[in-house]
């Protein structure tokens, strides 16, 4: 504050600058600014950015894992009133809103007054991305009956029957725990016209039955724990991104047709003794696909290795990047190698060994019952003698031991990659949710690591620098995380118990 002046530096900005500012707070908090002057009131009806997140009403120590009825009704209603607050400032047409987002719970009527709080906003305003993220209040708890499911999904057909114009104007729709009737997926897609991501997690249509998507525009799309006997992509000409996790059937549970862009995939399972192995190539066939990440929640490896083909060297030719989550611990890694002799391209090999008690079952009777596999790895010989790769630059191992098997792999690799040029050796972050208090083998000392570079390398002609780390880079770190754990990122530190 200057001497005698009524404004402070803040104020004294010009409006551009303003706004870029309140663009980077979350609704309830740029609303709050329109207290301070009149100037202000004005500037929260220019703001390019509107993210409306029902969650950030709630009370403090309230998540959405423990989120009651009555709070989710209010926190809606809270929401509703700032949509219709900060879009009452607004000129129409004068300023474009480039993102706007909202998020809110699927209960009474109160997300049929968003819906069209934000359908009337498309009609007056010019709006470039537009996100709805319907939520039930239902993650982290107890799986939905039939009952519940088959309720929700009707309250969400309600409230799409209601604003038809606000889902045509849809670029992004994420919805969870879901019961569909037979038509009702299709009726959405051919509705939101404009849609190019969508996030489907828990949902189902009944009985075993098979999910057929047709979108001229949609570029990313994720399926994760939803109860489909099949998933045909029919003709999705825009595709480039595709997450599908936790699918029931192993006869052919994912049908490819027209995606000519396909280039990132992301698949996780948990592999039952009485599934049959997936054979990638046929799995992805018609693709060549640039990243691609295999989840295996720590239990059986759910891949079949295979021998070079041509379908294979097809799905593989343009790979460049290949992540693998929650690999149990203690089996031969070497299959793997199939991965690297089908992708001349592969410039990045990334793994995490685990035996993750947050995503595995423990119980040993549930495990007998479910029939979990005891044995979880899988055997593979290579058909080519003396193979060498030529591309691979860096090879990323999370969960490190100084066991054989382990090392007897990283040479292995070591051997082949006569181009290798970095090998990033982490231990483990923090888990919130477990309490793992296995003894970890790696070599933290200098002594250690000397010790491990000697027998890595003995015998082996390699440039590439080995690098125990004892934390995790900040590019590494998004190839770990899993999405059932609660891992401690913030400083992104590991463990290190011996």
């Amino acid at each position: 504050m200057g001497k005698g002046s009524r404004d402070d530096r803040i104020s004294a900005l010009p409006d551009d600058i303003l706004v870029n500012i309140l663009d980077r707070l979350n609704v309830p908090d740029a609303a709050r600014t329109s207290i301070l002057s009149r100037r202000w009131s004005q500037l929260s009806g220019k703001l390019s950015r509107l993210i409306i997140n029902a969650q950030d009403f709630l009370p403090k120590g309230v998540s959405n894992a423990n989120v009651s009825d009555d709070e989710m009704v209010r926190v809606n209603a809270a929401a509703v009133e700032a949509i219709k607050s900060i879009v009452t400032r607004r000129s129409p047409g004068e300023h474009t809103i480039r993102f706007l987002s909202t998020a809110f719970y699927l209960r009474d009527d109160v997300p049929i007054s968003i819906g069209q709080a934000v359908g009337h906003t498309m009609e007056t305003h010019s709006v470039e991305i537009s996100q709805f993220s319907v939520m039930t209040g239902k993650v982290g708890t107890d799986e939905l009956n039939d009952e519940e499911l088959a309720i929700c999904g009707r309250e969400f057909m309600r409230f799409f029957d209601a604003c038809q114009n606000a889902f045509g104007g849809l670029t992004s729709l994420d919805m969870e725990d879901l019961r569909f009737g037979e038509s009702d997926i299709s009726n959405v897609l051919i509705t939101c016209k404009r849609l190019k991501h969508l996030r489907m997690m828990n949902c189902d249509s009944g009985d075993p039955s098979t999910l057929q998507i047709e979108h001229a525009h949609l570029s990313e799309l994720s399926i994760t724990g939803c109860s489909f006997e099949q998933v045909k992509l029919n003709w999705l000409p825009q595709l480039t991104q595709m997450t599908f996790d936790d699918w029931i059937d192993y006869q052919d549970p994912l049908v490819l047709g027209h995606v000519p862009l396909l280039e990132t995939v992301s698949l996780t399972n948990v592999g039952y003794s009485f599934h049959k192995l997936v054979k990638l190539s046929e799995f992805l066939s018609s693709t060549s696909i640039r990243v691609l990440k295999l989840g295996f929640k720590s239990e059986k490896i759910w891949v079949q290795p295979e021998c070079l083909t041509k379908s294979l060297a097809s799905v593989f030719c343009q790979l460049r990047f290949v992540n693998l989550v929650a690999l149990p611990e203690g089996y031969d890694l070497t299959w793997t190698m199939f991965i690297l002799e089908a992708a001349p391209l592969l410039k990045e090999l990334c793994m995490a060994v685990w035996d993750h008690a947050c995503i595995m079952e423990t119980d040993e009777k549930t495990r007998k019952e479910e029939f979990y596999s005891e044995n979880r790895g899988v055997e593979w010989d290579s058909s080519i003698a003396d193979f060498k790769h030529h591309n691979l630059v860096t090879l990323i191992i999370y969960c490190f031991e100084s066991d054989d098997y382990m090392v007897s792999y990283l040479r292995r690799v070591m051997a082949a990659a006569i181009n290798l040029e970095d090998v990033f050796l982490y231990s483990r972050l923090e888990c919130d949710n477990c309490q793992d208090q296995k003894p970890i083998r790696f070599p933290w000392t200098k002594r250690q690591r000397i010790s491990l570079k000697k027998r890595v390398t003995a015998g082996i002609e390699s440039f590439a620098i080995i690098h125990a780390c004892s934390t995790i880079r900040d590019a590494h770190l998004s190839k770990y995380l899993y999405p059932e754990c609660s891992l401690d990122v913030s400083r992104k530190s590991l463990r290190n118990r011996q």
